[in-house]
């Protein structure tokens, strides 16, 4: 990716989609560090960033309609640790109970209000709350860039990859990047 094609910092905002307990896994947790390393940066640089977090609570429609039950305890529900720090930085923390980030009441009008018109979007699930996420950033007109080695999903690689393929066709191909293209925007100061 070309560098010069990357959004610019002070409109942009990293979002980091629940990197949790109940969602690592072997074909997950290879993102904790990317991710943590992504943030950190991201922080240093003076980039705005937002941790999003997920819980199901008893009687969601995860429940209702499909019987999942999972993400309900402290354990599964806590952020990796790599991460704790870091959120605590945050510019915002938001605890979701749907897929995407954008059903929580207000968060558009945040965005908005904070003149974010790009989310760099990393985190678990990318088939999942991550794509859902994208999506809906999309559709309310904020450019979603999906940092794809900063994605995983814990139903494994081919969901990730899945997911990629529908971001790739229904967002953008320019929109998914690596990791080193963001790192690369910060060293090289090209979007300051």
């Amino acid at each position: 990716m070309n560098g010069s094609s990357m959004p610019p910092l002070q409109s942009t905002v990293l979002v980091v989609i629940d990197v949790q307990a109940g969602f690592l896994r072997e074909s997950s947790r290879h993102v904790v560090e990317p991710i943590a390393n992504l943030l950190k940066a991201w922080q240093r640089a003076g980039g705005a960033s937002v941790v999003a977090t997920f819980e199901n609570p008893p009687g969601s429609q995860y429940e209702t309609i499909t019987g999942w039950v999972r993400l309900r305890t402290p354990e599964e529900q806590a952020l990796a640790p790599e991460l704790v720090a870091l959120a605590a930085q945050a510019d915002l923390r938001v605890v979701k109970s749907t897929s995407s980030l954008l059903m929580v009441p207000g968060i558009i009008d945040t965005f908005r209000a904070r003149g974010w018109q790009h989310a760099l979007i990393c985190g678990i699930d990318t088939d999942a709350c991550v794509y859902d996420t994208a999506v809906a950033l999309f559709q309310n007109s904020i450019t979603p860039w999906l940092v794809v080695d900063a994605c995983a999903s814990s139903g494994g690689e081919a969901l990730h990859n899945a997911a990629l393929l529908l971001a790739n066709r229904n967002l953008a191909p320019r929109l998914l990047i690596a990791a080193e293209d963001v790192h690369r925007m910060l060293t090289e100061g090209v979007s300051q």
